[in-house]
């Protein structure tokens, strides 16, 4: 090879090395401009999603707007806020205080042990009753359950008493309650399904849109104050004449036996 050759295939050499470094120089450049870019759109999303996730934090709860909402009492209710619930027969001279919060499982066993001789006692005209809801267990067990059960039980109660009754009865019930740390009474459609099990309440248009719409909400957190103030430390709670009614251990423990039930209402109503 001439050395002519030899310096020209050099020279060739070198501007295919030169061109090839100015490529990889600009896709070089290409890449940490990328680099760049990415970096600020991820530093722009994460402070966004920080900004989003402090308006999410800072947004009222439902429950938090559902008590500034307007006051919707159902039928059959009295007093302030419409939190006084006495129902019975007008001849009946006493009247059993129940103090019970919806995910109580103490409630619900009450209700399945003393729930028919209680009833039967009340349709017999021996007392009337008061219902005083309470809604600690969400607070002490975190969720809505009780609150939504309350507000669904509102709804019941704009239908009727005895709706109200059945409906309360049909909540407690071995087949429906659940254990107190599964929230399902926070879900309007297992309301809804229970209550198909009341004939008053099957099927109920009313009943049903006053459950999904949340009618009775502000209701129930009225109702839920009036047990916060009144002293009562747990549930279930029975008074009558402004007395506890206790089992036989006396100690202050709602009667969990309808025999004692019985002994306790016979002594309450001669008191």
């Amino acid at each position: 090879m001439s050395k002519r050759n030899s310096a020209a295939a050099k020279t060739q050499a070198r501007e295919r090395l030169r061109i090839e470094r100015e490529r990889e120089a600009k896709r070089a450049k290409v890449r940490r401009q990328i680099i760049v870019a990415c970096s600020v759109v991820g530093v722009l999303a994460l402070a966004g999603g920080i900004g989003y996730a402090v308006v999410q934090a800072n947004k009222p709860g439902y429950w938090e707007d559902a008590a500034k909402a307007k006051l919707v009492a159902p039928a059959n209710t009295s007093g302030k806020n419409g939190t006084t619930v006495v129902m019975g027969k007008a001849s009946a001279k006493k009247t059993l205080v129940m103090y019970e919060d919806p995910r109580c499982p103490v409630c619900a066993q009450f209700e399945q042990t003393v729930g028919a001789t209680v009833k039967s006692d009340f349709d017999a005209g021996k007392f009337k009753i008061q219902y005083v809801g309470a809604t600690f267990l969400d607070r002490s067990l975190t969720g809505e359950g009780s609150k939504n059960a309350l507000s669904a039980m509102g709804a019941a109660l704009n239908v009727g008493p005895e709706a109200f009754l059945e409906y309360k009865t049909a909540l407690y019930s071995a087949k429906y309650h659940p254990e107190e740390t599964e929230d399902k009474f926070k879900d309007d459609s297992y309301l809804i399904k229970v209550a198909d099990t009341v004939s008053a309440l099957k099927g109920n248009a009313k009943f049903q849109s006053a459950v999904k719409n949340g009618t009775y909400d502000r209701w129930a957190l009225e109702m839920s104050k009036t047990f916060d103030k009144s002293g009562v430390s747990g549930t279930p709670t029975l008074k009558m004449d402004g007395k506890t009614l206790t089992g036989s251990d006396g100690q202050g423990n709602a009667p969990m036996t309808v025999a004692d039930f019985t002994t306790a209402i016979d002594a309450a109503l001669k008191g």
